[in-house]
């Protein structure tokens, strides 16, 4: 008769200790994370940590851009409808050099550069909040660009363009440079004069001791009376953007008053 042997079974608490002992080895030898680990504990489910939801809301659209470096008073002065900026930042309030950035603002994005700054010159004396006739300085403030001109031919300017011999520059600046060219190609600034008009139109709203004849116009080297000038090429692609239908400004003064 066969001899019946009795089968020994294993406590099941040690079996599953053999099972669990492998899973503990995804900690690093200090007790920190694995690389790679989620920043939860054992159990917490990811992105429960005050993780942004995927269906958050979006935030409130950014802030139309403003022209840099331009203080609430000026910026207030520059009209909602206007789309077209030329911006002439002066060195210095006695300063006669600084430069020309040309700005544009687009439906939601604001205003944005469209050029390099271009090296410019100012009245021999600098910048003035009260212009008046033969002071050397130019005038600082928001003014309006509706009129252009010169002794040459239309570039291919927008704005009303009225070729006329009396454009003529004769003479030398204040450095001895000729001016012959200088009025080659200008645009008139809207200070004490009337808006629609020639460049060469010399009434003056607010009275002749007031000054006026402020033009953008050809550069010669040199500082001007009052006026602002550029270097030809950059004067004539001036020319060619200025676009009456966006109401065009010139924004021109020294960096410290322009930041007013």
């Amino acid at each position: 008769m066969p001899v019946l042997r009795r089968l020994r079974l294993r406590p099941l608490a040690a079996t599953l200790l053999l099972v669990l002992l492998p899973l503990s080895a995804c900690a690093d030898g200090d007790g920190g994370e694995p690389d790679g680990g989620l920043a939860g504990g054992p159990g917490e489910a990811a992105g429960s940590r005050g993780g942004a939801s995927p269906h958050a809301a979006p935030g409130p659209p950014a802030a139309p851009a403003e022209i840099p470096g331009l203080g609430p008073a000026v910026r207030a002065a520059v009209p909602p409808d206007s789309r077209q900026a030329v911006v002439v930042r002066g060195h210095g309030r006695d300063v006669n050099t600084g430069t020309v950035t040309l700005y544009e603002r687009r439906p939601g994005t604001g205003w944005t550069a469209v050029s390099e700054p271009w090296p410019a010159h100012n009245g021999v004396r600098g910048w003035t909040d009260h212009h008046v006739q033969d002071d050397l300085r130019s005038p600082i403030g928001v003014f309006g660009l509706t009129d252009a001109g010169g002794l040459l031919p239309n570039p291919g300017a927008k704005l009303p363009y009225d070729q006329d011999g009396r454009f003529t520059a004769t003479g030398s600046g204040s450095l001895g440079e000729p001016l012959e060219g200088s009025f080659d190609h200008v645009v008139a600034v809207n200070y004490n004069r009337v808006p629609g008009t020639t460049p060469l139109d010399w009434t003056r709203p607010l009275g002749q001791e007031r000054g006026g004849g402020i033009w953008i116009h050809v550069d010669h080297e040199g500082p001007t009376q009052g006026c602002v000038s550029l270097e030809r090429a950059h004067m004539r692609e001036l020319l060619r953007w200025l676009d009456p239908a966006h109401r065009p400004v010139v924004v021109m003064g020294d960096v410290q008053s322009l930041g007013r």
